[in-house]
């Protein structure tokens, strides 16, 4: 976007005050679309509405427990359940029952209880006359699935009551086809019990045969094995009592025995050291234990005395003396007997000793052979305590299955329901569908809503310059003013003059507002050239041209009109002048300015003709010496207007933007297309012009999309004209 506010790409701008106006002012300018839209929608919707067939409705009223009620004892469970007091359980329960009211097991009761496969009527084919073909038609027809799509169940607030609703197109009918799917309902739900306890009591008959030739197998196996481990006369638990006995007496009598083996050990160990440390002193054995009795102790004084007398009758006699002799002889048979008792005593140590050890032996062998018991006992214990433990299993199993079963027997023979008929359904004469009011008030609704549908769709399609908000916020450019639309009757010079022989009218205060606007888009550095072209023809921007230059001379400059659109002059005509001498022939060097310039009827207002046309009026317009003509005239006016030819369909006016000082873009309402104009501005950026933005031209100020915009335009011409009247008469 350059300095002047040109954006050549352009968008509209958001949801402002002013956008949502200009939005609703579009709905306002095609209400007659809206209302069209909406008329044809109500009359169709009413024409359907009143050709739909009429359709009643019948309802039942049921009460739903969630169990039936108990006749036998507490301890007697049902099989499909029981009642209980948690929210969403409750609220499942009643949802599965809607489901079964309107499932297919329920309507094909109904229909074949009333013949309804076969019923023309209710299946709608009492229209076909003929018979086969109704026939024909009837078998392929799906009486449950329709029956199905008729029924609607609806639950009563905060209660258990649950009304069942068939719609029919006969009010009798709908009420008869209500009472019967409640009566099926019913139906259903104790045969779908029946079922489920037959079901359970068929399984538990199985179950109770095989349970019951396990459990006297397992009590086989129990006997059998008894007799195998002799439990028949003594328990396990007494055979291990008796073998803990005994173990306990063996520990008792090996530690005893342990324990004098210990002492004896100690006794030939303490005989052992005595003997190895006085191996030839027979005064070792003295020590020992049971060297004090009796017979021992008298051998042992026999022998100290004879040791005593034989050594003195060594004293007195010699060696070889009899009585020596005889006493030493003596002496030695004493001394043998003595250490004879003595070696006994010590025999008995060891003997004693060895007789504890092989004790020991034996009572580890016993105690070993009972803790072998006692593992087999344990053993044994293990295998009996796990057949009777699979034997009281399939005993307790037994005897549950075949009391549930009994229960089951006894239940199944009630035939009590939880689903009790509160009323019976009545035929309603008033039909509930077709709904005419609010099918009415609907097709209302969205016939409006089509009608906005189609406006904002038109406001789509339409890609049209319009209003200033177009101008402004689609294509970026500054908005200068209106032009309105001029009376079509008139000639095309009076059409171009207008501002200037009706200068109290709306479109000269029109063409000074634009006038003033375009003064003060610089105020300090003024045009001096300004080049006025459209994006293409047909759209105003010669008319635009003159009017422009006559509010300039009216405002007291000298303004000069130059015809630079030498394809399809027309100022010429307009101020009707002649054209042979104009711009082409100064530029080639064929007379002067002064004598190309002609006056008009507007004081203050001139016009250079275009001349004679050039066969290559761009290349002209490219040269020195057009650049020198725009100098000159510059120089003798105040403003100098060039009336060029649109900018997409020649390079004129590219070219001069390039030598002016501004380009205005003229625009006809709700005919120039935006991307033309937008492709417009691309070519005039390319050049870098300057624009000082677009004026809206042929615009019909009592159309209502302008609204209130240019109100003030639309009285102006009229408050002129009774300001005139006021003076003159004052």
């Amino acid at each position: 976007m350059d300095g002047t506010g040109f954006d050549p790409a352009g968008g509209a701008g958001g949801l402002t005050p002013s956008g949502l106006m200009q939005h609703l002012r579009a709905v306002w300018r095609r209400k007659w679309v809206v209302l069209g839209v909406a008329v044809v929608v109500v009359a169709l919707t009413a024409a359907h509405t009143l050709r739909q067939p009429k359709v009643y409705s019948a309802s039942a009223s049921l009460i739903i427990d969630v169990m039936a009620p108990r006749f036998l004892d507490g301890e007697v469970k049902e099989v499909m359940g029981e009642e209980r007091s948690n929210y969403w359980f409750n609220k499942e329960y009643y949802a599965t029952q809607s489901q079964i009211i309107t499932s297919r097991a329920v309507a094909g009761r109904v229909v074949d209880k009333l013949g309804l496969s076969t019923d023309a009527d209710f299946l709608g084919m009492a229209h076909v006359t003929d018979e086969k073909a109704r026939l024909q038609a009837m078998q392929g027809a799906d009486a449950v699935a329709l029956l199905q799509s008729r029924i609607r169940v609806i639950p009563a607030k905060d209660s258990r009551v649950m009304n069942v609703a068939v719609d029919d197109f006969d009010a009798k009918r709908a009420a008869l086809l209500a009472n019967e799917v409640a009566a099926a309902y019913m139906a259903e739900n104790l045969a779908l019990k029946l079922r489920t306890t037959d079901d359970a009591r068929d399984w538990l008959e199985v179950r109770l045969a095989e349970l019951e030739s396990q459990s006297k197998t397992s009590e086989l196996a129990v006997y059998d094995f008894k007799k195998d481990a002799d439990m028949l006369s003594t328990s396990l638990e007494s055979r291990m009592s008796i073998v803990s006995e005994r173990i306990n007496s063996f520990n008792l009598k090996l530690t005893e025995v342990r324990i004098q083996i210990a002492a004896q050990q100690a006794r030939v160990e303490a005989i052992h050291r005595l003997r190895k440390a006085s191996p030839e002193d027979e005064t070792w054995a003295e020590a020992l234990p049971g060297a004090t009795d009796g017979p021992i102790q008298d051998l042992r004084r026999s022998y100290t005395e004879l040791r005593v007398t034989c050594a003195e009758l060594g004293e007195r006699y010699l060696a070889e003396h009899p009585k020596l002799l005889e006493c030493n002889r003596k002496l030695s048979v004493v001394r043998e007997d003595f250490l004879k008792s003595l070696g006994n005593v010590v025999r008995g140590a060891e003997t004693a000793l060895a007789e504890a050890v092989a004790q020991e032996k034996n009572l580890v062998r016993l105690l070993d052979a009972e803790k072998a018991e006692a593992f087999l006992v344990n053993k044994k214990a293990i295998e009996f305590d796990r057949l009777k433990r699979d034997s009281d299993n399939n005993q307790r199993l037994y005897e549950l299955v075949a009391r549930r079963l009994k229960d089951i027997e006894l239940s199944g023979m009630l035939r009590t329901s939880n689903v009790r008929v509160l009323d019976a359904a009545r035929p309603i004469l008033l039909p509930v569908k077709p709904h005419v009011r609010r099918n009415l008030a609907v097709g209302l609704v969205m016939g409006l809503l089509a009608g906005l549908g189609v406006v904002v769709l038109l406001e789509l399609l339409e890609n049209s310059v319009a209003t200033q908000a177009d101008v402004e916020e689609r294509l970026g450019l500054a908005f200068l003013g209106v032009m309105p639309r001029l009376e079509a009757s008139k000639a095309p010079r009076e059409r171009d003059l207008h501002v200037h022989r009706e200068p109290k009218s709306t479109a000269a205060e029109c063409c000074r507002a634009i006038r003033t606007n375009l003064l003060f888009m610089s105020p300090d550095n003024p045009f001096k050239t300004l080049v006025v072209t459209s994006s293409g023809p047909q759209e105003g921007k010669s008319t635009t041209s003159i009017s422009l230059g006559v509010a300039m001379a009216q405002s007291g400059n000298r303004v000069l009109l130059l015809d630079t659109d030498m394809r399809r002059p027309r100022l010429h005509r307009a101020f009707g002048v002649p054209n042979e001498l104009g711009i082409s022939s100064l530029v080639v060097g064929e007379g002067t300015l002064d004598a190309a310039v002609k006056s008009t009827e507007v004081p203050g207002l001139f016009v250079l003709p275009c001349g004679p046309l050039p066969p290559n009026p761009a290349e002209l317009l490219h040269t020195q010496a057009f650049t020198d003509l725009l100098k000159a005239a510059s120089e003798r006016f105040d403003r100098i207007i060039l009336d060029s030819p649109p900018i997409n369909a020649v390079a004129d006016a590219a070219v001069l933007a390039t030598k002016s000082d501004g380009v205005v873009l003229v625009l006809k309402a709700a005919r120039t297309n935006r991307e033309s104009a937008r492709r417009a501005l691309r070519s005039l950026a390319d050049v870098q012009a300057r624009m000082y933005g677009a004026i809206l031209n042929d615009v019909d100020l009592s159309a209502p999309r302008y609204g209130d915009s240019y109100l003030g335009y639309q009285g102006y011409g009229q408050y002129a004209e009774e300001s005139k009247d006021g003076v003159a008469q004052s």
